[in-house]
């Protein structure tokens, strides 16, 4: 909001606002200064002293059906309340994108109705870009000019004659009946204005979308922690810090090769405290020694955080600071993000009621990504009574080196994410425990040769999923079903849900196809499922160890493709980031 503050253009008579510019700023606004206006919604709504309505038109917008039509008192939208699934209300009524207060802009393509004339194609107009002579014509607030298509005629309208128009628009005005040749050219006229103003759009997006990649998502940077609500700072009384036995003649007193008593209890000096005083090593977070570090774009894990100096192992890199939070705080805040497909998290436990969430405010810390084989690690330390975060080096790291540690994030519901790290022990998704390296198989087997053999106790059954959608069998963010002994995953795109599935889920795959009821066969390929009373004929053995597939696979080819090959084998490899589809 600060950076937009300055460029914004405010109401004089109400709290609108909308940015500078025509595509923000509701068409009929009248412009008192570059940043004051009287927005449209005080407009007169008068005509030579009558009062006026819209023209509504006689077809629904959802069916393009005529009838009995429930038709909006702000602009000329009519639709049937069936088509809304709304029963036909009483007194006033307005459509959901009057209610939403969306309005006409300039340089949009709309159909307008003037006069006895049919409904004509026309582009809004900025009042100081149209000729003088049309500027001077009486209007009101609330009117804008518009340019009609075809005859290059200007006129001043209001908001209710006007409704967009959108890119089918010609298609369906063309199979009227009495189309005249200026008709004609305008339906034509504004089909092409319309693919311009098209183009400029989606060049203006992408031109954004480039200009917000060079730089990380808004954020307010803070050098401490900041509490939030009732949770609160703990301060400890000089009486209580401990103190060290590092003497100020020391080589590095109270440094990381010392003998420092606090060092390896993980507290923090105080400096009035300690005997080294100003020599004191042990002072990193409150005199916040942080590494040199900038932020910058990663390949396949969005931003990223390295390293602009050589690290040596267990040099301290910097402390993790955000708001902290309480439990209940936290819960609402992923609930939230939930609600709002927010998949990023910033949330570090630092006490058993309090947690550290950097995605509001924070330092360069937030920036950090997970990897399973991590060059830095998280420890808690005490200073001046209270428990912080620091991040430090696992092993040395050369300058220009990405900085990286292990969330260990705890699943939340039946959701997973995707790891990127690449590692070779990646286990595919945050939270999982790391593959063990072969290298450490061997070393363990060889160990185990030495040792006395035991009496082998038999493993507990433990329930693993499979790394990829079981109806397009590609990997990502999966829900995983609960049944005993199913390994079965899916994306919810393929499922059709919004939200994980609250509480223990099972599957499709164990609901018959035809009737939902319990499944007694199952298709080997796709979740298709059968019950006994269904399931005659329905699967056939394939060519595939005489596995069963349903009608929807060739026999002698059940596979099919490369994404049905990957979910009939084993092998998990790495996958890549998808990219969201566009519009």
């Amino acid at each position: 909001l600060r950076t937009f503050a300055c460029h914004l253009m405010r109401c004089m008579r109400c709290p609108v606002a909308y940015h500078t510019g025509d595509n923000c700023v509701a068409a009929g606004s009248v412009v008192i200064t570059p940043h004051i206006i009287i927005c449209s919604n005080h407009s007169s709504s008068k005509k030579n002293g009558h009062l006026t309505s819209p023209v509504n038109v006689g077809w629904c917008f959802i069916c393009a059906r005529g009838g009995r039509l429930l038709c909006c008192e702000s602009c000329p939208a009519s639709f049937h309340p069936e088509c809304l699934n709304i029963e036909m209300p009483e007194g006033t009524w307005c459509c959901s994108e009057c209610r939403a207060g969306r309005k006409p802009h300039y340089k949009q393509i709309v159909w307008v109705k003037l006069g006895s004339y049919r409904w004509w194609p026309a582009e809004i107009c900025n009042p100081r870009l149209v000729p003088f002579n049309i500027q001077t014509l009486k209007h009101d607030i609330g009117e804008f000019p518009v340019f009609f298509f075809g005859s290059h005629d200007y006129y001043w309208i209001g908001r209710g004659r006007v409704f967009p128009y959108v890119e089918s628009d010609r298609n369906f005005a063309e199979g009227q009946m009495g189309i005249n040749k200026t008709f004609k050219k305008a339906l034509e006229e504004a089909a092409r204005r319309f693919q311009e103003l098209k183009a400029q759009r989606e060049s203006r997006e992408a031109l954004e979308q480039e200009r917000n990649s060079r730089r990380p998502p808004p954020y307010k940077f803070i050098k401490s922690n900041k509490p939030v609500g009732k949770v609160q700072v703990h301060v400890a009384d000089l009486s209580e810090i401990p103190r060290c036995s590092c003497k100020p003649t020391d080589e590095s007193p109270c440094g990381r090769d010392s003998q420092c008593l606090n060092r390896m209890l993980q507290y923090e000096c105080h400096p009035q405290v300690c005997p080294a005083g100003d020599r004191c090593h042990n002072q990193h977070f409150s005199q916040r020694l942080f590494a040199e570090t900038e932020v910058f774009k990663t390949d396949r894990c969005g931003w990223g955080l390295r390293t602009k100096q050589d690290l040596k192992k267990g040099d301290f890199v910097m402390e993790y600071v955000g708001e902290l939070i309480d439990l209940e705080e936290c819960r609402l805040r992923i609930k939230h993000a939930n609600e709002n497909r927010v998949t990023n998290f910033y949330m570090l436990t630092l006490t058993k009621d309090r947690v550290i969430d950097a995605g509001p405010k924070g330092n360069f810390s937030r920036f950090m990504n997970h990897s399973c084989s991590p060059n830095c690690e998280t420890q808690k330390w005490t200073v001046n009574g209270d428990v912080r975060i620091g991040l430090f080096t696992l092993c040395d790291i050369e300058a220009g080196t990405e900085l990286t540690f292990n969330y260990n994030l705890d699943c939340l519901g039946n959701g997973r994410t995707s790891c990127h790290c690449g590692a070779e022990n990646c286990s595919g998704f945050l939270g999982v425990q790391p593959r063990v390296s072969q290298s450490n198989n061997q070393k363990s087997a060889r160990n185990a040769k030495l040792k006395p053999k035991k009496r082998k106790l038999k493993p507990e059954n433990r329930q693993t999923h499979e790394y990829f959608c079981f109806c397009c069998g590609e990997g990502g963010e999966l829900v995983m079903c609960d049944k005993k002994d199913c390994p079965k995953a899916y994306h919810l795109l393929c499922l059709n849900l919004t939200k994980p599935p609250f509480g223990r889920w099972e599957c499709p795959w164990h609901e018959c196809s035809v009737c939902q009821c319990a499944a007694a066969s199952f298709c080997h390929f796709c979740p298709s499922s059968f019950c006994r009373e269904h399931d005659r004929g329905a699967l056939v053995p394939s060519a595939l160890d005489g596995r069963p597939c349903c009608s929807s696979h060739d026999p002698q080819n059940p596979l099919g493709s490369q994404s049905d090959l990957n979910r009939a084998t084993i092998k998990v490899e790495q996958p890549e980031p998808s990219e969201e589809p566009g519009e």
